[in-house]
């Protein structure tokens, strides 16, 4: 039997089946019919577990139509943060950062890890040898930086993604795509002098844009939260 994970996050969302410990086939959903979407899921197959991530509070409706598609319904968001002191994390997390960390820990068991999660904020999350956290950071995340210069400064334009951003710009549009790209990798880059004997983790959509960008040795693993859902998710089997 199968178990089904589900982040919620600011921009999209992303599930995944997953079968024990391992993350199956993901899926992705850009819209507000977020719950439609789920229960598309479920036609076919009833998890038994089914473990939602969200950056907002599930309403009381939404949980009571996820029930009824599982055997259990493991809600982590603002109003169900036991979980997050059960496995020694601060309540003030997210549950995506905390997944990831999670995640960090099962993965690279034995070693401090830095975790640098790209989406619509930039966090950036630390453990030691033992997988006890040591704090984080969170700043603006890539595409919202292009957003804010653009908003906050009437004389900017909006700029789209590059390709491949000069390292100095020479013009309006490439001055902003250097100063972006090349602000957040000079961002990371302290973090790693700060910590240079962590693994380095890179996580979300843009993981694998800027790891190849980096000097350093790095692991890109997009999916580390719904591998973080899936290892509390088979917990969550296990304890009964």
């Amino acid at each position: 039997m199968s178990n089904l994970v589900i982040e919620i996050g600011n921009t999209a969302l992303k599930a995944a089946w997953s079968e024990s410990t391992t993350l199956g086939k993901t899926f992705r959903y850009q819209g507000e019919k977020y719950l439609d979407f789920i229960l598309s899921l479920t036609r076919r197959e009833k998890p038994v577990v089914m473990a939602v991530s969200s950056v907002f509070p599930l309403s009381e409706a939404d949980m009571e139509a996820l029930r009824a598609e599982c055997t259990r319904l493991l809600v982590l968001d603002a109003n169900h943060r036991e979980a997050l002191l059960s496995h020694g994390l601060p309540s003030h997390l997210s549950y995506d950062r905390a997944a990831a960390i999670l995640a960090a820990r099962y993965l690279f068991k034995g070693r401090g890890c830095t975790i640098v999660d790209f989406g619509t904020t930039l966090s950036v999350d630390f453990t030691d040898a033992d997988g006890a956290y040591l704090g984080g950071n969170i700043s603006l995340g890539f595409r919202t930086r292009f957003k804010a210069l653009s908003r906050y400064s009437r004389s900017l334009p909006l700029v789209e993604i590059p390709e491949n951003p000069a390292e100095t710009g020479l013009s309006e549009v490439s001055s902003i795509e250097s100063g972006v790209v090349s602000g957040i990798i000079f961002e990371i880059e302290g973090y790693l002098r700060a910590h240079p004997d962590n693994i380095t983790v890179f996580t979300g959509g843009d993981a694998n844009y800027f790891a190849k960008r980096m000097k350093s040795s790095i692991f890109a693993i997009c999916n580390l939260v719904l591998m973080g859902l899936t290892l509390m998710a088979d917990e969550y089997v296990r304890k009964d």
